[in-house]
């Protein structure tokens, strides 16, 4: 039966993104990926991750914060400095000739988010006290206020199911954070970016019916002659 996997955020380690595909036996025809979204930014092979991703035929891909930022030079090849300061550098320098159309597409048509089976995918955040159809998309591609509620609701003990979803999955907020390099479960909120883009983080992707997760090496180790990025989230 083909299987549905969620995946945190890449940040241009296409090789980590080739052992979790290759560690879960994941079939590029039948089986279904969700990704939530920072293909860009951070480790050198941005160009290669996307023309990975490409491969697959059913994926659903979200919108990061980063992504923004890529798409926005694609279109503009304006390169603020808060983006290269935050591994625009990396993307920029992966794509040394012209960028394919292909990738034009895939990032301007990635979604702000994806509901089903009550479960609600997201790259940040949502604000909780209003419908996804009034929220302004800055709250999905930078909130981490929902991640914070839930954790503090964790940690205190009175954890409870924030919203209206059964599970929530997320990217942005590193489980690095928190002291983890799995994907960790606050209330009904999943975080699965388990800091690839950073220095000794990994990236992670979870079947979603069985929870079995499969792990990359860690990013450093696959990239060791590139500097990272610092921890610094």
């Amino acid at each position: 039966m083909p299987r549905t996997f969620v995946m945190g955020d890449i940040h241009g380690a296409y090789l980590a993104l080739k052992e979790c595909l290759e560690l879960s036996k994941f079939n590029y025809k039948s089986d279904r990926l969700i990704c939530l979204g920072d293909v860009s930014d951070g480790w050198p092979e941005v160009r290669q991750s996307i023309d990975e991703l490409l491969k697959i035929k059913n994926i659903i891909y979200l919108m990061g914060n980063h992504d923004e930022w890529t798409l926005n030079w694609f279109l503009s090849k304006k390169m603020p400095e808060t983006w290269i300061a935050q591994g625009g550098n990396s993307t920029i320098k992966s794509y040394s000739d012209k960028i394919p159309e292909t990738h034009i597409h895939f990032l301007k048509n990635a979604r702000d988010y994806f509901v089903e089976n009550n479960r609600l995918f997201i790259h940040g955040g949502i604000e909780l006290d209003l419908e996804l159809e009034m929220q302004q998309r800055n709250v999905f591609l930078w909130n981490r206020t929902l991640v914070q509620t839930a954790a503090y609701l964790t940690y205190t003990g009175n954890c409870s199911q924030l919203g209206d979803f059964d599970e929530i999955y997320v990217g942005h907020t590193p489980t690095l954070n928190f002291g983890s390099n799995i994907p960790i479960k606050f209330c009904n909120v999943w975080l699965i970016d388990t800091g690839a883009g950073w220095d000794g983080g990994v990236l992670s992707m979870v079947e979603i019916s069985t929870g079995n997760i499969f792990t990359s090496s860690p990013i450093n180790q696959l990239y060791p002659k590139f500097k990272g990025r610092r921890k610094s989230f």
